[in-house]
């Protein structure tokens, strides 16, 4: 069975920092790029950040660039979400995205 599970969520300050992991099994993605996207309550999903399948190229959306930084560990089949400086509106539902296939998504939520 293809899974992806993300864990990592929680509740932390404005300016603080999480580390989001999503595992993947049931499918190999060596050669797959591999993203992150999130969803705001009330509001569409949105892209956040995507990698290749090497990991030599990075995409970013604008709101985090220079904040969020994403990785990947093939042997482990895991991919990363690390995320500084965070702010109330990065509050959401932070989804991995690979072959077509979505997780159930970990909350984050900004708040002081």
């Amino acid at each position: 069975q293809m899974q992806l599970v993300e864990s990592g969520g929680g509740l932390v300050q404005p300016g603080g920092s999480l580390r989001l992991s999503c595992a993947t099994s049931g499918f190999t993605t060596t050669r797959l790029t591999m993203n992150w996207y999130r969803q705001a309550p009330g509001r569409e999903r949105e892209f956040v950040a995507g990698i290749s399948s090497g990991g030599d190229n990075r995409v970013y959306a604008d709101s985090v660039k220079g904040r969020f930084t994403i990785s990947r560990d093939n042997d482990k089949k895991t991919l990363y979400l690390r995320m500084n400086s965070l702010k109330t509106e990065d509050t959401a539902v932070y989804y991995c995205n690979a072959l077509g296939l979505w997780g159930q998504g970990t909350q984050v939520t900004v708040s002081s």
